[in-house]
C-alpha cells in the first residue's frame, strides 16, 4: 500500500487505528481450543469484528513463531485473511548485515503479503536498505521504544559536537536513507513527553504508535501532539482490544472497544 492510498484510508474511515494480532495461544477463549488451528479461528474472527474501525492490522510474530511450523501456518492463514484495504505490518523487528537483511525482506514484503516490516537499525544503513527496495512497501525502524529500557540506551545523550540523545541521531540518520513515502518511525505511547520534539526532527513521516491501552499511553497526547497534516499516526493497539473478553463474546466485544478508539480518533481528525 503507498503513502496516498494510507492517507486516503485514514481519512475515508475517519481512523487511524491498528489492531495487534499479538496472540497468545493462553489467552484465547478455552471454547476455541478445540478448533484444528485455534489461533487463526480467533484471528479471524477478530477481524471480522474490527475490520470496519482499523485501516491496520500488525502481526507480531514472536507470538507465532514460539509455536514452531504450527504457528507459522497460523500466522500466513491471519495474513491472507487480512485484505489489501488494510495496511498489514509484520512486527518482526529484524536487521541484520546487508545479505541476512535482504533474505528477511524477500520472506516478508515478496513471499508474505505485508505492506511493512519493523526494522531495528543499530546496524546501520546496510541493515535497513535491504527493506526500502519494494515498491509500495515500507520499513517500519525502531525511533524511541515505550519500554523501561529505553532508557539504557535511547535516552541517552550522545557525546560530539550536537547535543542529541541516541533516538534523536538514529532518526535524523535514518530519515536521509529513504523518503516518507517507504520509511515510518514506531515511538512508543508512553513517551509523549517527547511527541512534539519528534515531529520536529520527522515532521513528514508516520510513526506507528504502541503502547495504547494495556501500557497507559494516551490516545489524546498522541493525537494533538503528534499528528501531521497527513495525520501521519497508526497508533497501535493490542490487548485492550484482543482479550477484552476471555468468554464467547470476545469478538463482540472486540469490536466495541475498536469501535470505541475509532469513535475518539474522529474526533482529532
Amino acid at each position: 500500500m503507498n503513502r496516498i492510498k494510507l492517507i486516503q484510508t485514514i481519512r475515508d474511515k475517519g481512523s487511524y487505528l491498528c489492531v495487534g494480532l499479538d496472540t497468545d495461544p493462553s489467552k484465547i477463549p478455552d471454547h476455541l481450543h478445540n478448533e484444528e488451528d485455534p489461533v487463526f479461528v480467533f484471528n479471524k474472527a477478530i477481524i471480522d469484528a474490527t475490520l470496519p474501525y482499523c485501516v491496520s492490522y500488525k502481526i507480531n510474530t514472536a507470538f507465532y513463531e514460539a509455536q514452531g511450523l504450527k504457528g507459522w501456518q497460523s500466522m500466513q492463514r491471519t495474513i491472507n485473511y487480512i485484505p489489501d484495504t488494510h495496511f498489514r505490518i509484520a512486527d518482526a523487528k529484524r536487521g541484520d548485515i546487508g545479505n541476512t537483511s535482504t533474505q528477511y525482506a524477500i520472506a516478508f514484503l515478496k513471499n508474505l503479503p505485508f505492506d511493512a516490516i519493523t526494522v531495528a537499525p543499530y546496524m546501520g544503513e546496510d541493515s535497513v536498505k535491504p527493506f526500502l527496495q519494494f515498491e509500495d512497501k515500507w520499513a517500519i525502524v525502531l525511533g524511541l521504544t515505550s519500554n523501561p529500557g529505553s532508557n539504557d540506551f535511547e535516552l541517552k545523550m550522545m557525546a560530539g559536537e550536537k547535543e542529541e540523545k541516541l533516538y534523536e541521531r538514529v532518526i535524523r540518520t535514518v530519515s536521509g536513507w529513504g523518503t516518507p513515502d517507504n520509511l515510518m518511525f514506531v515511538v512508543g505511547a508512553t513517551q509523549s513527553d517527547e511527541f512534539i520534539h519528534l515531529r520536529n526532527i520527522a515532521p513528514n513521516h508516520f510513526f506507528l504508535v504502541p503502547g495504547v491501552g494495556a501500557q497507559g499511553g494516551s490516545l489524546e497526547d498522541i493525537s494533538r501532539k503528534a499528528m501531521n497534516a497527513d495525520v501521519g499516526l497508526l497508533v497501535n493497539v493490542s490487548r485492550d482490544i484482543i482479550f477484552a473478553s476471555s468468554g464467547e463474546d470476545f469478538a463482540v466485544v472486540a469490536g466495541e472497544k475498536a469501535a470505541a478508539y475509532a469513535g475518539q480518533m474522529k474526533q482529532y481528525l
